[in-house]
């Protein structure tokens, strides 16, 4: 699930919560994507009591961002709710914020 929340800066800027059903997650994962230069060490989703787990990014408002999940066995994985899906350079597919 992508939670947005558009803040008052000026310029904007959207918080975006990255947020995976435990059971979706059960090993450590970070989310990654163009917004954090792809390192794994920037957003770990942190484990909640409500069953899930998060990690939240502030990012400019009116682009796009490409992304996915790693998990700390070394899977990848797209967010089932991203607002689209493009091909990447390793003839995978990514997860696409659009803000």
């Amino acid at each position: 699930m992508l939670k947005r929340s558009l803040t008052s800066e000026d310029p904007p800027t959207v918080k975006v919560t990255f947020v995976l059903p435990v059971a979706d997650a059960d090993l450590p994962t970070s989310v990654v994507g163009d917004f954090n230069g792809w390192d794994p060490l920037a957003h770990p989703l942190k484990k909640r009591s409500n069953g899930t787990r998060s990690a939240t990014v502030e990012v400019p408002a009116g682009a796009s961002y490409h992304f996915k999940y790693l998990a700390d066995n070394g899977s990848w994985f797209c967010d089932p709710e991203a607002d689209d899906y493009e091909p990447n350079e390793f003839a995978e597919v990514n997860s696409v914020l659009r803000v």
